[in-house]
């Protein structure tokens, strides 16, 4: 009996600690690294990318930048095509432009404000009408004009290449699957990565301009137009299917309208976009505010460049406002006499102005502010750069911040053997999600060292852990309090909306009048830039914790502090990794605008290579930016099971 007893004992279970996933992952992790580690040293002991896995593309792609300069204008795929492609984009802009400047200032604003008035009523009505006054009295009433005829036509061919992969995402599974991850990848990439290779293709000038903004602005109005149509209500669509329409007619008189919503939210979405990326795109020669701004930091002509970069914020605010208004669908009700004679007015107004000559602005009402300015920097830098009592100047802080956390953490990053590295991205990578996403990972950060541009990535890559680690703890805080307090909140709402419609290029003038250029600066532009994001999911994921769990929490005598560390941190668990993973990505982006103003690293290659037509340096670091994108946002983007368990 004693015998059959111990037979049928259970055996000793594994400790609870090595049954958890994590921490078997982290196992194996640490058996590979046992036996791959000393194969890795053996190329290379140091923190450097070992010289025997770097493999040297300069080479190639500067015979390639040859081949398509000497090219251009004898091969058939630029004659007959390409060639074509230029010229269309080159008539277009230049068409809309010529419209502009025909129609008048007093008939831009008539026309801007009756299409505010009819979609979002009277008060953005005087926004609008008051944001191009503005624009011409800072004396920007040209550069406006050029901005706004590359947007519409960028705009419009964004839209209609969005439209139509949504719609083959939208109707078709297979699609679906093959879109989605280019277009995850395509969203995490900054801005700047879209630069060269268009300039490789097109050269300097309008085409690339607006081709680079087509790719850039595209992908949200593809992903939402593919959303809405796979999220159309299937009651209706089996009703509609039950009369025995054809697939066509679902299409246009169901899923279309039923996917309102989300097309007009991709409008608004890729407008925006456009507009970011049309000012970004003034490094490659698409003139307008973006080229203004742009002269005005490399000069650091502080004056000149707010002169631009408010008409730029007020452009982008009208823009956000009525698209946005459009989608919420809440349209003013008016008789058609009064939108009739509204419209006639408009046209009346216009066809004065150029009855009388007043086509462009009037040089007697513009206001210079650019001198105003200059001065109040020039004061700033006598009184507040340096040796303020206590505090110290906003140039010591700079100093200060790359001289205790900046350069630390970029001799730390360069003093990591370099397989641990790669080892760190594998295991973050693998913690928050699949094999798949730390091999992804791990294949992009490695590809950085094959470029041979290792040093340089991980001094980018030191910028964005810095001002990440800033973002979130502010961001956490400023969403925390505005989760649980509603005044903070209604006063935190108007500063994140305007916040969230600047272009990333915008944000780059304070920081410069502020601290000067360097690394510092801009660290602190993309700090900027990220926290609106980060405090709203951070806000919106505490408020939508089950009140439930709440109600119970304060049941069993929890206080308010208990509540948020053990209930609603928890619960909100995927909306805070959500938060970083957008901060990652956010940072990055402007860390890597950066570069025009000191920052250095994978930005200052890019735009050397854009300035001294070196194309094979900027490639080459814009492949760099990609890799590390891509790697940030995988160690930073948990699965949507893990999501799901987290909830």
């Amino acid at each position: 009996m004693a015998t059959a007893t111990a037979s049928t004992a259970p055996r000793p279970a594994l400790p609870a600690l090595l049954r958890r996933r994590p921490v078997g992952k982290l196992l194996l992790l640490a058996v590979a690294a046992a036996v791959l580690a000393p194969l890795a040293h053996a190329q290379g002991a140091g923190g450097t990318w070992p010289a025997a896995l770097t493999v040297d593309v300069s080479a190639p792609l500067g015979d390639v930048s040859d081949w398509i300069i000497d090219n251009r204008d004898s091969h058939p795929l630029f004659l007959y095509f390409l060639g074509h492609v230029s010229n269309a984009v080159v008539l277009s802009v230049r068409a809309v432009y010529l419209s502009l400047l025909a129609v008048g200032w007093a008939g831009v604003l008539a026309i801007g404000a009756l299409a505010a008035w009819r979609v979002a009523g009277a008060r953005l009505a005087l926004g609008t009408a008051a944001a191009f006054g503005a624009c011409g009295l800072l004396g920007m009433w040209v550069p406006t004009m050029q901005t706004l005829a590359l947007m519409a036509v960028a705009v419009l061919a964004s839209v209609t290449v969005g439209a139509l992969l949504g719609l083959a995402g939208g109707l078709s599974d297979r699609m679906d699957r093959l879109l989605r991850p280019v277009l995850d990848t395509m969203q995490v990439l900054p801005a700047f990565a879209y630069l060269l290779p268009v300039v490789l293709v097109f050269g300097i000038g309008v085409p690339a301009a607006v081709l680079a903004t087509v790719v850039y602005a595209a992908p949200p109005m593809a992903r939402l137009t593919a959303l809405g149509l796979r999220g159309a209500d299937k009651e209706v669509l089996e009703a509609v299917e039950s009369l025995g329409t054809t697939a066509r007619q679902r299409l246009l008189t169901a899923r279309l309208p039923l996917a309102r919503g989300e097309l007009l939210l991709g409008l608004n979405q890729t407008i925006m976009m456009a507009l970011s990326m049309a000012v970004i795109a003034s490094v490659i020669g698409a003139g307008g505010l973006g080229d203004r701004v742009y002269q005005a930091l490399a000069s650091v002509d502080v004056g000149a460049a707010l002169a631009a970069g408010v008409p730029i914020v007020l452009l982008a605010v009208v823009l956000d406002r009525v698209t946005g208004a459009a989608g919420e669908g809440n349209r003013p009700s008016y008789t058609w006499p009064y939108a009739l004679f509204a419209a006639v007015a408009a046209l009346a107004v216009a066809v004065a102005g150029r009855l009388a000559g007043r086509l462009e602005w009037p040089e007697s009402w513009v206001l210079g502010i650019a001198e105003p300015v200059n001065r109040a920097v020039d004061w700033m830098t006598a009184h507040l750069y340096s040796g303020v009592p206590v505090v110290g100047g906003t140039a010591d802080w700079a100093g200060r911040f790359t001289t205790w956390v900046l350069d630390p953490l970029r001799d730390g990053l360069l003093w990591l053997p370099w397989w641990s590295v790669l080892l760190l991205v594998a295991a973050l990578a693998w913690l928050i999600g699949t094999w798949r996403t730390a091999l992804t990972a791990v294949l992009a950060m490695a590809a950085i060292g094959v470029l041979g541009v290792w040093e340089p990535s991980l001094d980018t890559l030191s910028q964005v852990l810095a001002a990440v680690a800033v973002t979130l703890v502010i961001g956490f805080a400023a969403g925390i309090a505005a989760a649980r307090g509603d005044r903070f909140e209604r006063l935190l709402r108007p500063v994140l909306d305007v916040f969230q419609t600047m272009p990333q290029f915008v944000y780059l003038i304070p920081v410069v009048a502020l601290f000067g250029v360097g690394r510092a600066p801009a660290v602190a532009a993309a700090v900027v830039y990220a926290l609106p994001a980060v405090v709203r999911i951070t806000a919106q994921g505490l408020r939508g914790v089950d009140p439930g769990a709440l109600e119970s929490a304060r049941s069993l005598g929890a206080t308010s502090g208990q509540q948020l560390r053990q209930v609603q941190l928890p619960l909100a668990r995927p909306a805070l990794l959500l938060a970083v993973n957008q901060g990652v990505v956010l940072v990055l982006a402007v860390v890597v605008i950066g570069g025009l103003v000191g920052g250095g690293a994978l930005g200052y290659s890019v735009v050397f290579g854009l300035a001294q037509g070196d194309l094979a340096t900027g490639l080459v670091a814009g492949a760099a930016i990609v890799c590390l994108g891509l790697t940030l946002d995988r160690v930073t983007q948990p699965t949507e099971r893990r999501a799901r368990k987290g909830a």
